[in-house]
């Protein structure tokens, strides 16, 4: 264990990121520095493999509990982790072809507080870190293609209404889905430029083997600190302004929406149903409701729910009972889900999954997977998804430009690198 100071931080960064990018796993979180309640995440560097969690059994989540052995973890769980959970499968095309779950123990872990930084590791990092040279090579991705058009899309919503009418749900969080061809890639700058225009509380840039995870997500799933859990859904969302003026009316107009106010309560109500399965009697508590915090693209509504766990419970059966997240659903969560696979015409693989890391002592921290890009260079595809959450109150030309709201920072990087 070594710490150094480091001179020029961004540089330091830029060399680690390319030397990670060596290895067949890395991953790397940041806050951005952005102030949010119970903090962003920690910023850290895993670098290398000593194992890797490879599923076999039914249960991922209680095989996962068995790999942890004590040690620091890292990786991200997908979406169709969903069907360890409930009755329910997935069926529906896969363009970047993301396992359903990855983690692996690392080789390296760089931890970063300031202008410092922790080196665990048997190696001399610094020296590799300094001899890494910065590939400046352009990423060139062709132009996204939607896998709905617009007509089906608002065509879906007013079929999804009809369901909500019908009472088979209250709420559910529709996506679609952008998609195309990588001619040429380079996943550590790609990262970077989407970090530039889009810092979050939740980055993180993640490689396992041929597949990247590029996310500026804003949300948090799920964190735990030693008994207390935290979970933080997003449910409200507002451009931001072209002056302070039309800023604060954006803000003041999504603070006294019905309809984001009703979605959110919601998924609060949601949040606090799952974080019981695993909590204290009585612990549940909602400590913030539509709170609202400003990103560089958007405006979001933010609720925190705490509560503490039980002690027969694990850290895996908290992650598992809350899995996958409500704010990504809708409610009530098994027949959103069963709605979900019937309206929406791609996989969503890793996207609306959670990325993350677990330490030694079983505490965690998991994002949200949203705002992210994911690319497979073997197939030299990528995709990202938006979504946006539908009750019987919603207008289907609103919720598209929601959507494009939510796309338009990874859109703009696509255009950016051809």
């Amino acid at each position: 264990m070594k710490t150094t100071s480091i001179n020029n931080k961004p540089q330091f960064l830029e060399k680690a990121l390319h030397w990670a990018n060596g290895f067949s796993h890395c991953a790397y979180f940041q806050s951005n520095g952005i102030s949010y309640p119970y903090q962003g995440f920690n910023e850290i560097l895993a670098v290398g493999v000593k194992r890797i969690f490879v599923p076999n059994e039914k249960d991922r989540f209680e095989a996962l509990s068995a790999f942890h052995q004590n040690k620091w973890l890292f990786g991200y769980l997908g979406y169709d982790l969903k069907n360890d959970t409930e009755n329910l499968s997935s069926s529906n095309t896969d363009h970047v072809q993301f396992p359903e779950i990855s983690f692996f123990e690392p080789e390296h872990i760089l931890f970063f507080k300031g202008n410092e930084v922790e080196i665990r590791s048997e190696e001399d990092v610094l020296g590799q870190i300094e001899k890494t040279e910065i590939n400046s090579s352009q990423s060139k991705l062709n132009a996204p293609q939607a896998s709905i058009n617009r007509a089906s899309y608002l065509s879906i919503i007013e079929k999804l209404r009809q369901h909500i009418e019908e009472g088979d749900c209250y709420e559910i969080n529709f996506c679609q889905e952008f998609h195309g061809e990588i001619e040429n890639i380079n996943p550590v700058q790609l990262y970077l430029a989407l970090n530039q225009l889009s810092p979050s509380p939740f980055s993180c840039f993640q490689k396992h083997d041929e597949h990247y995870i590029l996310s500026a997500s804003p949300e948090r799933f799920i964190k735990k600190e030693n008994d207390k859990i935290i979970s933080q859904p997003i449910k409200g969302t507002r451009p931001r302004g072209k002056s302070t003026t039309e800023d604060e009316a954006l803000k003041k107009e999504l603070r006294s929406d019905e309809k984001e106010l009703a979605e959110n309560m919601m998924i609060v109500d949601l949040v606090r149903n799952d974080l019981a399965r695993s909590s204290k009697i009585g612990s549940v508590k909602v400590e913030e409701i539509f709170g609202i915090y400003s990103f560089q693209q958007v405006h979001q509504m933010i609720s925190t729910i705490v509560s503490e766990k039980r002690e027969d419970v694990s850290a895996f059966e908290v992650i598992k009972s809350a899995f996958p997240m409500g704010s990504m659903t809708g409610a009530p969560k098994v027949k959103v889900m069963e709605l979900i696979e019937q309206y929406e015409s791609t996989k969503r693989g890793a996207f609306s999954g959670a990325s993350g890391y677990i330490s030694p002592n079983g505490d965690f921290d998991f994002n949200v997977l949203i705002r992210s890009l994911f690319l497979n260079s073997a197939s030299k595809t990528y995709s990202f998804q938006a979504g946006s959450a539908i009750t019987y109150d919603s207008i289907p030309e609103k919720e598209y430009d929601e959507c494009m709201v939510k796309a338009k920072a990874i859109i703009s990087l696509i255009q950016q690198s051809v």
